[in-house]
């Protein structure tokens, strides 16, 4: 399972990945990480990619491999699409973080990102995982919201992937992460 997360600085790309790789590792998968923080100081892109299979050999995920992306900013769907495989599914958060371009006027924010993925051939899954992260308590917790989400679509044992949110997460935030990943799941049908 290739799995590209996307996001900007400070959204949790980071902490989702381990998280992924924490459950990989308590379920005896092989997993590799590979982590591009590009210029996240400053709300610039940040991917993650997290390979989970038998004999995984290389961390990186190259351009038409990815089984699923998980966005949790909608712009950075669209840019990382072509990482997708013709199959492959991106899970969306329909939130918006306005690039300097856009704030500066100088450029427009691209209007129904989910159409124009469902335009490609390929599945989009919207969900409101900051309205979610804020019903858990922890509008910070978007990534986690994502990977609840991701567990239900993906059809991963929730009490796995739950220990694994156990064993990432610092106990001070834990209570409203598993809020969180509770959230995530419950929004898919």
């Amino acid at each position: 399972m290739n799995i590209l997360i996307v996001g900007v600085g400070g959204q949790g790309t980071l902490l989702a990945s381990r998280v992924l790789g924490a459950w990989a590792i308590a379920t005896d998968k092989d997993c590799k990480l590979s982590e591009v923080h590009g210029m996240s100081q400053r709300g610039g892109s940040v991917t993650t990619h997290v390979r989970i299979g038998k004999d995984i050999a290389s961390p990186v995920i190259t351009e038409g491999e990815a089984d699923y992306i998980l966005a949790f900013e909608s712009l950075e769907a669209l840019r990382w699409m072509h990482y997708l495989r013709q199959t492959g599914v991106i899970l969306l958060n329909d939130g918006k973080i306005m690039p300097m371009p856009v704030i500066m006027g100088v450029e427009e924010y691209p209007s129904d990102i989910p159409d124009k993925i469902r335009g490609t051939g390929r599945k989009a899954v919207v969900i409101d995982a900051i309205g979610l992260a804020g019903q858990a308590g922890n509008v910070k917790a978007v990534n986690i919201v994502m990977l609840g989400a991701f567990t239900k679509l993906c059809q991963i044992d929730y009490d796995e992937m739950e220990s694994a949110v156990s064993a990432s997460v610092p106990q001070k935030f834990l209570e409203s992460n598993l809020r969180a990943l509770r959230e995530g799941y419950n929004a898919i049908s």
